[in-house]
């Protein structure tokens, strides 16, 4: 079950490659996920110390569930790989225009997890040309509805 999408990553970026991770969270920031009060569009990935971290992605904490801590709403959140997929993703985001994008915060067994996503990015003319052709797409869909009244 999906709990927020990050169309800003597919509008800028050609996602080739995909993998789910586990996020380190705290108990008010899995609480507050859980209310809908998460947000990933203005977060990135990075790789430090061989491990990769979800940097600027905003959790805005639930007043009930967080009177007892003071809440940092954009920290750094580790994300939990196996040692087979980091040495993938290390190997492709070592290669120059490639970059790792979060995509999609869901529950997954009743965890939160991460996909994330090995990206290239889009030039302004391979935007204009995806717009262009989500264009068509509704276009054709809307004649074919109107056809089939």
């Amino acid at each position: 079950m999906s709990i927020v999408d990050n169309k800003k990553a597919f509008f800028d970026y050609f996602i080739e490659d995909r993998y789910e991770a586990g996020l380190v969270l705290h108990g008010w920031e899995v609480k507050a996920i859980r209310a809908g009060r998460a947000q990933i569009k203005e977060g990135y990935v990075v790789l430090q110390n061989g491990a990769f971290y979800l940097i600027g992605a905003h959790i805005s904490p639930l007043n009930s569930a967080s009177t007892h801590v003071t809440p940092d709403t954009v920290r750094t959140r580790k994300l939990l790989l196996n040692a087979a997929e980091i040495d993938k993703l290390i190997g492709k985001v070592e290669q120059r225009g490639y970059t790792v994008v979060p995509l999609n915060l869901h529950y997954s067994k009743g965890n939160v997890k991460l996909d994330i996503g090995v990206a290239k990015g889009k030039k302004q003319y391979d935007k204009r040309a995806t717009e262009k052709e989500k264009d068509g797409k509704r276009e054709q869909q809307q004649a074919m509805k109107k056809f089939a009244e």
